[in-house]
């Protein structure tokens, strides 16, 4: 039985994820962590996730459950999650992280700490979007220069982070296997008299409305034709339903910071 611990489970894909967990044969959940100071801590997840109690009390502290558990599932905030993973790292757990919005900063540190157990992270844990990295990178290199490239994501209200870190992984793999820089290309949003498109930029817009679980696209456009690569997310359950197969993948993984390629790929050794 994989013992799991979610963190910030009181979130959209906290509960998600304690629906998921609950319909597994092979997993148990023995954490459930939430901010100190939040409303529910107490509560049983599984009420505050609809399926009913399941005898698992929401807490604010991480190292009171870590030692019963095999691994964590991290969905909380940057500087949150941060402080969770030194945890994990001090005891020698496995995670899996789907948190977005880091800065460069905190990036790095996350790759730093993530290297030194096992680790899978991802901005996206679709296993759909992870299929689709694969394939851009593909129809990238094939198309090449002669297509104008725009990437356009569409998410909920109350989503913190804009772009999506799903964008711009999106846009990461396409400028990648174009041998440009994102950093030199990339133009987010346009406004005013910006004159004609310039044949390498690379377009990231963000959309924002309702309940939208994620929309991504990828549009390639040259004269006479477009092709497109899209994604749809229609509940927060296809997220959970990928870091579920994360975590069932990182217990046994080797040691290092995997992506969710790897998950969907390659066996361990």
């Amino acid at each position: 039985m994989i013992r799991v611990v979610i963190t910030g489970v009181c979130g959209r894909m906290g509960q998600s994820i304690t629906r998921c967990i609950a319909q597994q044969a092979d997993m148990e959940l023995v954490g459930a962590i939430q901010y100190p100071l939040h409303p529910q801590i107490g509560s049983d997840a599984g009420v505050v996730a609809g399926i009913g109690a399941i005898g698992v009390a929401i807490t604010g502290e991480l190292h009171n459950v870590l030692q019963n558990a095999d691994v964590v599932i991290e969905f909380s905030k940057p500087n949150a999650a941060l402080g969770y993973l030194q945890q994990v790292v001090n005891t020698d757990k496995a995670i899996v992280i789907g948190t977005t919005g880091f800065t460069q900063d905190q990036l790095a540190a996350v790759k730093a700490l993530a290297s030194q157990i096992r680790c899978v992270m991802a901005p996206n844990m679709s296993l759909g979007v992870n299929v689709a990295i694969q394939a851009l990178e593909l129809i990238a290199k094939a198309l090449g220069d002669d297509y104008n490239i725009e990437v356009i994501e569409t998410h909920h209200n109350h989503k913190a982070d804009s772009p999506s870190g799903t964008a711009l992984r999106l846009a990461e793999t396409v400028v990648t296997a174009l041998g440009r820089d994102l950093d030199a290309v990339g133009v987010y949003g346009r406004h005013g008299i910006v004159g004609a498109r310039p044949k390498q930029q690379i377009g990231i817009h963000a959309v924002r409305g309702g309940d939208i679980a994620g929309d991504h696209r990828v549009l390639f456009a040259t004269e006479g034709e477009q092709l497109s690569v899209v994604h749809r997310a229609h509940s927060p359950e296809a997220f959970a339903k990928g870091a579920i197969r994360a975590a069932r993948w990182v217990v046994d993984a080797p040691k290092g910071l995997h992506d969710v390629s790897e998950v969907l790929f390659q066996k361990h050794r």
